[in-house]
């Protein structure tokens, strides 16, 4: 859609910390305007004297998703100070992990109307501009459980799926216009989701590997603001997961129950809590988890070879539960898979 991002304006929600802040900084390293909104006001400060060190202006705005006309001022900002919204990027996301039988019901509803509603806001406001000056990208930063599903994510889960239905309604609906709507589907990423997702499992959490680094997604995104496409997945593990979805939702299933069980939980208790559902936590403004060191960071050719292995594993695992469909299940998804 552009040639160049300089002295375009561009909305980031969730932008005071992992995917959304890692992508601010690379729009501003592209002289794009940023216009960040998140609940952190430290944190957005802070990223705005980054933006600022990398030449170019950004506007921190204290944003409640959950508040739809909180992010109605989150546009008004960026019409306020630059005109117009070139691309709006809906990014801001919390995470819960429990048995769905035994998650609080305020903090199920909390994750909906962060994940989804927050989305819903966002789309409603960037689409109201973007319609008056005939172009414009939204862009949904999603996740590959949105095609598939894992357990004890339940609403963070349903949360995702949403946001791929929705997408794809308002991609029907904008036919024949300048206005794109892109979905960004990361595999497991280095973020502090993790330290501050609500967690009633009774053990700590980590992200599965391979874990990819949060400047991977935000490369994809800023690509997407200057080249929309329908739909793009972050990190080899995710397309393969969900080409194995696709052709064995079975197989997949049961392969994701396994690899949460062995791989999303530390041998650590961790007492119930609701982390930063319903109150930010400053002391997690920043873009990585921290995962990256020594605890499960995968790049290039070595997360090759661990989803490579992971793939491997499948028949193996597909053969003790179906021993007639195996063959011809991951025959299916080795087509699928980029060569």
């Amino acid at each position: 859609m552009f040639n160049k991002l300089k002295d375009r304006v561009v909305v980031v929600t969730g932008a005071s910390s992992g995917i959304g802040r890692a992508t601010a900084l690379r729009l501003a390293e592209k002289k794009a305007y940023v216009v960040a909104g998140a609940r952190r006001r430290g944190a957005l400060e802070s990223l705005a004297q980054q933006c600022h060190q990398r030449g170019t202006a950004a506007i921190p705005v204290v944003t409640d998703v959950t508040d739809e006309e909180a992010v109605e001022r989150l546009a008004g900002k960026a019409l306020e100070h630059f005109g117009h919204i070139d691309a709006w990027i809906n990014n801001a996301a919390v995470g819960l992990f429990a048995r769905f039988e035994e998650a609080p019901p305020e903090a199920f509803r909390r994750v909906l109307e962060t994940n989804l509603f927050g989305y819903v806001h966002g789309a409603r406001a960037a689409l109201r501009y973007f319609r008056d000056q005939g172009y414009g990208t939204l862009i949904n930063v999603s996740s590959m459980l949105g095609q598939g599903g894992a357990p004890y994510e339940s609403a963070y889960v349903t949360s995702k799926f949403g946001i791929n239905g929705l997408s794809m309604c308002l991609r029907q609906e904008l036919k024949g216009t300048d206005i794109n709507v892109s979905v960004v589907m990361p595999a497991s990423v280095d973020t502090p989701l993790f330290q501050q997702a609500a967690n009633y499992t009774g053990r700590v959490v980590k992200p599965i590997d391979p874990v990819f680094d949060p400047d991977k997604v935000a490369k994809t995104i800023v690509k997407l603001v200057k080249r929309p496409r329908d739909m793009v997945y972050v990190g080899n593990a995710g397309r393969m997961m969900g080409a194995l979805r696709k052709v064995s939702p079975r197989v997949y299933e049961s392969a994701m129950v396994r690899q949460v069980e062995k791989d999303h939980f530390q041998d650590e208790a961790a007492p119930p809590r609701s982390g930063n559902l319903f109150e930010p936590q400053e002391q997690w403004g920043r873009v990585d988890g921290g995962w990256a060191n020594g605890r499960g960071l995968l790049k290039n050719g070595a997360a090759k070879v661990a989803v490579a292995g992971l793939l491997m594993a499948l028949p193996a695992m597909a053969y003790a539960m179906w021993p007639s469909k195996t063959a011809r299940t991951v025959s299916k998804v080795r087509a699928l898979l980029p060569g």
